[in-house]
This record gives C-alpha cells, structure tokens and sequence, in this order.
C-alpha cells in the first residue's frame, strides 16, 4: 500500500476526505473511518489527534460543534435495538456506547456470518434475533460511511432483552439456554442468540435487565 502523510492538526475537514494511511501507527479515531487502507473524514470539523499509549499509535479524529460526545469506535461492545431481520444480515439501531447513550442514533448492520463464531453456513438469523430485541454487540472495522458493522459471535454477546410474541407488554423474556429465551407469564418459547450480560456495557437506566444470566443449574454450559 502507498503511504500517505497525515493531513495537518487544525486544518479543516470535509465528509469523505482521505485524511492518512490506515497501518500500524494511525488509527480510525472519532469522526472518521477506515476504507480500504485508508482513514476518511465522516463529519465537516476539525482534524485532531490523540496518542493511543497501548497500541502505540496515533489515533486520527474529526471533532465538530455537533459531533456528539460518544461515538462507535471499532472494538467498543454498543446496545442496540434489532429492526429488521432477514435471510442474510440484520439491521438495528446503535443507542448506547458502553454504559453511555449517544445523542442520536446510529444504524447498524450485523451480517448472518457475524453473528456466530461457529456453523456460519447453517445460522439462521430469524432464529438468533426479532424486531424489538436489545442486543449487545462489538464494532466491527467499517467498510461503509451509513452503517456501524457489528458482531455477535463472543460468547457475552448477543440478545439482552426481548419480548415473545404475544406475551404481556413489558414482560421480558428470561434465558433458558444459550439459544432460547421464555416469557415467564405466558411460558412461550423462542429462539435467540443470548447474551451472556456484561452489565457494564449496558445502560441500566435505559434498558432495565431484570433477568440474571443462563445458570449452569438449569443445564446451560459453555456455548
């Protein structure tokens, strides 16, 4: 890959604009994003850098009046809530970094061999996740501007809170395995990719987990 040097700290950056080589000593910062070995500008602002002591890189950010105060980074475990599921990827909408919700939502997009780390042919997402679901999920590297790729496939990751069809409003499901979830009213049953909860990634003001995690007692192991 041709090396570019960076642009310089202050100067003004528009939507689109390649601002630096993306290799090991500069890295996708706030406000921008990775393409094909290189770092673009996502927000009309001001190009800045931070130093990023424990990858020992130079991490490459776009700062603006309306940037909000949290946004996706690649690796950072996000809430979101499912949209639309499909044969092949499922949209949902980023609400949460960690514990903090962002000022406005972002989409997100979640591809069928993501949402695994085994039997990627065979998943089926209608059987991991449901319009509605709150899932936790990690950024993946971007490859386009409009959308956050994410993952499910740790073990951690995954649906948080759902609720079955036709169980009463508010009623959330309880995990049964690492692959079904139960409205404890209704007894219905339905199957998910659980999560195994972090509660430090999830807002619990927001999104209030009453459920505890899959026990071994109920014959839950490993996934």
């Amino acid at each position: 890959m041709e090396t570019e040097t960076m642009k310089e700290v202050g100067k003004i950056c528009i939507p689109g604009m390649r601002l630096s080589s993306s290799d090991k000593g500069h890295l996708a910062g706030p406000g921008t994003y990775e393409l094909k070995g290189y770092i673009y500008s996502m927000l009309t602002g001001v190009l800045k850098t931070e130093e990023d002591e424990e990858r020992k890189a130079t991490r490459i950010c776009v700062v603006s009046p309306r940037t909000p105060s949290v946004l996706p980074v690649t690796g950072d475990i996000v809430t979101a809530k499912v949209t639309v599921v499909n044969s092949r990827q499922v949209n949902c909408i980023i609400l949460c970094v960690g514990p903090s919700p962002l000022v406005r939502p972002y989409r997100g997009i979640l591809k069928k061999e993501d949402i695994k780390f085994t039997d990627k042919d065979r998943i089926d997402p209608y059987k991991c996740f449901r319009p509605g679901d709150i899932i936790l999920a990690r950024v993946l590297p971007m490859t386009e501007i409009h959308w956050y790729h994410l993952s499910t496939a740790e073990n951690e990751l995954g649906v948080v809170i759902a609720t079955a069809e036709g169980s009463p409003q508010g009623i959330s499901m309880v995990p049964i395995s690492w692959s079904e979830m139960q409205c404890p009213k209704t007894l219905a049953k339905e199957p998910r990719k659980v999560a195994r909860v972090i509660p430090e990634n999830i807002n619990q003001a927001l999104f209030p987990v009453d459920s505890k995690e899959p026990q071994k007692e109920n014959g839950i192991g490993n996934k």
